[in-house]
């Protein structure tokens, strides 16, 4: 109302001032003057409507935003328990302490530890400072959960099951996974497949149907070349009501043809340009944190050794491509929406996309008069919301990492079996790694039982649950389902050719859809950081859930503010259930 009155008065005082200003006139003048008050009142007027025009929208975001807030304040904190690792163990030898100082055995100085977790209590700026740090690496974005999110709901709303405990099976299972990822490193993707005969596949794949507790994806029950570290995700099992028992799924079209995306191997579109899929790499024999000092070194925060690029750049390839894929974590879902919503262009195929349909709840596509633009439902909207949810995914799973779990990572682990076996220590580790042929190969390779790493400088100074960028590949990956058709079938696949991994080839096995592929390239980008050896396949497979479960905020939000006639997206979960927002 004030604001009203203020635009009146601002108005009136401009009519004095013409008057005052037309009375030194001559007749002619004043003649015109009167023309010129004619035409100030029917501005005046005209300002009245623009101005109630523009509060009219203004009260409609005003109502749409308390909505939008109201809605999210109804939805409960999650549960959310802990392993209890970090109370369970006065040592903290179970949670997260890279970038603290450590002592020759490799355990955290308590008063350091003690200080990240005063801070992570107070949520005081100037506790994160004061955080006791053992070398040059700081904290990665520690108070960013702490920022009020505008659009979406809180991490703490969204429920992830804990991870297992340091002592269990489930652990030393998925230590397994990771050295064996880290043994067949330099091993190319189509020898994973069910009629390999690579012996150390083979041997991988024997070793991993022994043990019970293993979660990765399996055909008729069995582990086989073909689902060898390949994605699943995981879920809080809505029957359990105390939060703790986790539902793991295979999402659709992971197991489906060639290991690696689609959209990990197409040109993208860059407007009249195109950027080439080929990647940088490691050289092979780039492995790292296997030597004791080394590896300490790295627990401390301190500078890491360099790696020796391929000076060739090719296609995602091996397991060593893939971990390199993600261990800069790039625009590969933002390439995505190009190559899907970009037209093909017959006397450009370098730089035209696949024009993938978009989805069929969206308002434009039987209209007779009017298309989308960057404002709503088309290719701009959807660019922004993917910006905007990666930004919201890792607020919610860095609430988890630093505030809940802060569990540790796969290279502290492997440093407390290195020490079990070498310096005779009793940290509670399982017989399941203890025992493996994985561990006892790794240290025959790299003479050491530490988990060899595809990275110099190892994980970030972050905990390790849930993964960061498996959160930014299940918010992305879900966006675009929401967008496009998932059933579309990819035309013109292609694999990188086996002989020359510069070039790619025609694909002909089963068809490849847009929702499959999309499953695959976030199965992709997650595994891949385990690749690397900073992820467990639990962080990636809860972290895809956590990111979908924002997505989803995300779109509810979103859709509260469009004027079109609108349905809702529909689109298909990572556990195949349909879903209409």
């Amino acid at each position: 109302m004030n604001q009203r009155k203020s635009k009146v008065i601002v108005s009136a005082a401009s009519r004095r001032s013409f008057l005052l200003h037309t009375s030194i006139f001559t007749a002619s003048g004043v003649v015109a003057g009167a023309i010129g008050l004619k035409f100030s009142a029917q501005k005046g007027q005209a300002q009245e409507q623009i101005s109630s025009a523009k509060n009219k929208f203004t009260e409609k975001a005003y109502h749409i935003r308390v909505a939008a807030a109201e809605a999210n304040r109804q939805i409960p904190i999650a549960s959310n328990p802990t392993n209890g690792d970090e109370g369970r163990y006065p040592n903290k030898i179970g949670s997260d302490t890279k970038g603290l100082p450590h002592n020759k055995q490799g355990e955290v100085d308590l008063k350091a530890y003690d200080s990240l977790t005063k801070a992570v209590t107070t949520h005081d700026h100037d506790d994160f400072e004061k955080v006791i740090l053992g070398g040059t690496r700081k904290l990665v974005n520690a108070q960013g959960p702490l920022a009020a999110s505008l659009e979406g709901c809180h991490g703490e709303q969204v429920a992830v099951p804990p991870p297992p405990t340091l002592a269990s099976s489930e652990r030393a299972v998925e230590a397994v996974e990771l050295y064996w990822q880290a043994l067949l490193r330099d091993v190319p993707f189509h020898k994973l497949q069910n009629n390999t005969d690579e012996p150390l596949v083979l041997t991988a794949v024997e070793e991993l149907n022994q043990l019970l507790t293993f979660k990765g994806p399996k055909q008729n029950g069995r582990v086989t070349p073909q689902t060898l570290f390949r994605g699943t995700v995981t879920y809080v099992d809505q029957n359990d009501k105390s939060g703790r028992t986790a539902k793991h799924v295979t999402p659709p079209g992971v197991l489906v043809g060639p290991h690696i995306s689609q959209f990990a191997l197409l040109n993208i579109p860059w407007g009249v340009q195109f950027i080439p899929p080929v990647i940088r790499t490691a050289l092979p024999g780039n492995d790292f944190l296997t030597d004791y000092e080394e590896w300490l070194n790295v627990q401390n925060g301190g500078t890491p050794r360099a790696i020796q690029y391929d000076p060739v750049r090719r296609y995602v390839s091996t397991i060593r491509d893939l971990s390199e894929f993600s261990h800069a974590p790039g625009a590969a879902f933002s390439g995505a929406a190009l190559i899907l919503g970009s037209s093909p262009n017959a006397n450009d195929p370098l730089s035209s996309g696949i024009g993938a349909p978009f989805n069929s709840g969206n308002p434009f596509i039987k209209s007779k008069t009017q298309q989308g633009g960057n404002g709503s439902f088309a290719l701009g909207h959807l660019e922004a919301l993917l910006s905007l949810g990666r930004s919201r995914a890792i607020r919610a799973a860095y609430w988890q990492k630093f505030y809940v779990h802060r569990t540790l990572r796969p290279e502290a682990y492997g440093g407390l079996v290195h020490n079990n076996i070498v310096n005779k220590t009793k940290y509670p580790t399982h017989r399941d790694i203890l025992n493996s042929q994985a561990l006892a190969r790794s240290f025959s390779k790299f003479g050491s039982y530490l988990l060899p790493h595809g990275y110099p400088e190892g994980s970030p100074i972050h905990s390790s649950y849930v993964g960061g960028a498996a959160s930014i590949a299940g918010v992305s990956a879900t966006l675009l389902k929401a967008y496009f058709d998932e059933d579309f079938v990819i035309p013109n696949p292609v694999v990188p050719d086996p002989n020359d991994p510069t070039k790619v080839i025609p694909y002909t096995g089963e068809p490849l859809t847009v929702g499959g592929e999309l499953n695959k390239l976030a199965a992709n980008y997650t595994l891949g950081r385990g690749h690397g050896g900073i992820h467990w396949r639990t962080d990636g497979s809860a972290g895809i859930a956590l990111g979908e479960e924002i997505a989803i905020s995300i779109l509810k939000d979103e859709r509260l503010g469009y004027n079109e006639k609108f349905n809702g997206f529909t689109f298909t979960k990572f556990d195949g259930m349909k879903v209409t927002v």
